[in-house]
């Protein structure tokens, strides 16, 4: 028996962009094998695979995670968003949005995780400094750009939302 047949096989439960996911996996798998695997969800990327570069952030109950490190099992009965669950009724989520408008992306393998990242971060300070968005963002990283657009994006964002009287993001996020 290889060591691969002799893993368990489990079952587990999650909440995926406001729906209810059951899936059967092995112990081994990760969260965004997971999510790209067996449920289609081909928004976040693997762009380094040891949980440095944020091309796999997604969140678990409101916390950035690096989905490349995290194993499914660990999110089981968990809240989980990818970039795919940003948007709502046809209409890009705000980050998304000023993402696009300002040039915030090049390529796309790091945007997926800019934009979760950026979320995340308007859920906890709706109002960084420049700063602030710096110093959140240092775990994404992009070969494309020189962040210029990326800051410009996150600041629009948070500023659109200001003069619209709600918060960028909505709900609450944290930091690992």
């Amino acid at each position: 028996m290889s060591r691969v047949e002799a893993q368990p096989v489990l079952s587990i439960r999650l909440r995926v962009n406001g729906k209810d996911q059951a899936v059967r996996i092995p112990s081994y798998r990760t969260l965004l094998d997971c999510l790209r695997s067996d449920l289609g969800l081909t928004g976040s990327k693997e762009g380094c695979g040891v949980g440095v570069c944020g091309a796999c952030t997604v969140l678990v109950d409101g916390k950035m995670i690096s989905s490349c490190l995290y194993l499914a099992v660990m999110a089981d009965g968990a809240e989980i968003t990818t970039v795919e669950g940003l948007a709502a009724d046809g209409r890009l989520h705000p980050v998304q949005q000023a993402f696009v408008d300002h040039g915030g992306f090049q390529c796309g393998i790091c945007t997926p995780g800019q934009v979760v990242a950026a979320k995340a971060l308007l859920d906890a300070n709706p109002s960084p400094s420049e700063a602030d968005i710096k110093d959140w963002m240092m775990g994404n990283l992009c070969r494309c750009t020189g962040y210029y657009q990326i800051i410009e994006s996150i600041k629009h964002a948070a500023a659109t939302s200001a003069a619209a009287g709600k918060p960028a993001a909505g709900g609450a996020a944290g930091r690992p």
